[in-house]
């Protein structure tokens, strides 16, 4: 205050933007550093739907266990020779009820204990299959897996690579981890095409790796880091998440499954 009058407040100037919504930008901005080592950590997430260009990524409940029965039926001999045997007794979510609510309810705590992040995939409303982020480790690992199948009548219309940017993005802009895993079987050609289109940098091959329909089996170790996905998000959401829909059919496609 001067001679009675108040000075002006200053303004605080308008940084020009980048392009991205302020949330957007936060994630991107906790993604930039943890690639570069510092200190942000997310130890939950703050959202339950993720969505790209065409696919809706939710948690299953319930309500959904008439479709989820279904689709694992009509796919059941592809997908049983690319998944671990159940335990004996074990009762099948597929064909129970109350295993698949009970299914349901681990997600979800997993959710709550920010140790896992289990997705269907929906097209049009429509359930076409899973895309898991599982197994997350913090402290000096920041890490998870990724894991996913797709009903065989949803193969060929690049719903498994756009749901895999997808989870991509949350793992590293809204997790804030540093490293995701894929692990696929070498000869499941329908997966490893999935991370291919994705550019998913593949690091060799884990021998005996992880136990499937009864035999421990081989696996090629595919994966992405912070760094990676901060030099390569920008392509990759142009491509698979925003902008116009593409033709993306794949005459040749099988349904993709990892394992």
């Amino acid at each position: 205050m001067r001679g009675g009058r108040h000075l002006p407040v200053p303004r605080p100037r308008r940084r020009r933007g980048d392009g991205l919504r302020p949330a957007r930008r936060d994630r991107r901005r906790a993604a930039l550093n943890v690639a570069d080592g510092g200190p942000f950590r997310r130890y939950h997430a703050t959202v339950a739907v993720l969505r790209g260009r065409r696919v809706v990524l939710r948690p299953l409940g319930p309500a959904d266990f008439g479709a989820y029965a279904e689709s694992r039926a009509a796919n059941v001999e592809w997908l049983t020779r690319w998944e671990p045997k159940r335990l004996p007794g074990q009762p099948d979510p597929a064909r129970s009820y109350d295993a698949f609510v009970a299914r349901c309810s681990a997600r979800q705590r997993e959710r709550q204990l920010g140790t896992g992040y289990g997705f269907g995939i929906f097209l049009d409303g429509v359930f076409c299959g899973e895309m898991n982020l599982s197994g997350v480790q913090r402290g000096p690992f920041q890490s998870a897996s990724i894991g996913y199948w797709v009903d065989h009548r949803a193969a060929g219309r690049g719903l498994c690579p756009e749901s895999l940017v997808v989870v991509l993005r949350f793992a590293f802009e809204e997790l804030a981890l540093h490293r995701v895993l894929v692990a696929i079987v070498p000869r499941n050609h329908a997966s490893r095409r999935v991370v291919e289109k994705v550019g998913v940098r593949c690091e060799g091959t884990a021998v005996g790796f992880l136990e499937i329909a009864g035999v421990w089996e081989d696996h090629l170790q595919f994966a992405m880091v912070a760094e990676e996905w901060v030099a390569r998000a920008p392509e990759l959401l142009r491509s698979w998440v925003d902008g116009a829909a593409a033709d993306r059919t794949d005459p040749l496609a099988h349904p993709a499954v990892t394992g």
